[in-house]
């Protein structure tokens, strides 16, 4: 669905840091049909995918150490007001709320249990133009190793609600679910710390697991089916996960 804002407190908008962006754009772009659009010099690298002519996600170079990853960002009325509630309630900043251009304010900030994610405070750049279509991002879900401590922080900082059934919780805004959380699989390497995973929409599961692997990329897990729909996790070339989800009809977020 085309998409021209957010509400306080939803998130809006994913991005890629990795070492290889030109390789990514090309990984992506064959996988989801972008059309990846560098920015301007001072954008420092960090360029557009775009779907339709609308911006879906961005891909740059990568600042964080270790792995390359998708990060998530939720967009927010002010972000130098949401930094003062992280550091208030636990959390560590990464990156002090700062002007991007004339596009936006963002901030980077990890939970108290160490999960990585942004603010954003938009300008001229609203997110994302399309969501919860095949190629699009559809949803964000924190794996953590303390779940009830994550429902008190994100409730203080963002305000939301959740509901929480057979052991995943969706976070809640304004009614609707805007995103999910789990406890941290005890099969998962300990060393792995707790994160926030990206899905995108896809039309065949099966079909996109089958693609990554032929474009480079690796199964973490296969496909499953989930009440949801059907997913699998995946790994570009360059080692960043992500999931691909086909939505059960009526199931996807909106």
């Amino acid at each position: 669905m085309d998409i021209d804002s957010y509400d306080h407190g939803v998130p809006s908008w994913v991005d890629l840091g990795t070492p290889d962006p030109a390789r990514a754009a090309s990984f992506y772009g064959e996988l989801f049909g972008w059309s990846v659009e560098p920015g301007p010099p001072e954008a420092g690298g960090y360029a557009l995918a775009e779907l339709r002519g609308k911006p879906v996600a961005g891909i740059g170079p990568q600042q964080n150490p270790g792995p390359p990853v998708w990060a998530t960002y939720v967009n927010v009325d002010s972000a130098d007001d949401v930094a003062a509630k992280v550091t208030a309630n636990g959390g560590t900043l990464f990156m002090d709320p700062f002007d991007v251009m004339d596009v936006g304010r963002m901030a980077v900030f990890a939970d108290p249990q160490g999960a990585a994610i942004g603010l954003w405070e938009p300008k001229a750049h609203k997110g994302a133009g399309i969501v919860n279509e095949p190629g699009t991002y559809s949803w964000s879900e924190l794996v953590t190793t303390d779940v009830d401590a994550a429902k008190a922080f994100y409730a203080a900082v963002f305000g939301w609600g959740e509901k929480t059934n057979g052991g995943y919780t969706e976070w809640q805004l304004g009614g609707r679910s805007i995103a999910g959380a789990m406890a941290k699989p005890a099969e998962m390497p300990s060393e792995v710390p707790p994160f926030w995973g990206v899905y995108f929409a896809v039309d065949d599961t099966d079909a996109a697991v089958a693609r990554v692997t032929e474009l480079g990329g690796a199964q973490i897990m296969p496909p499953m089916d989930i009440e949801p729909g059907r997913f699998a996790v995946l790994a570009d070339p360059q080692g960043a996960s992500f999931n691909v989800i086909k939505m059960n009809e009526g199931l996807a977020q909106t």
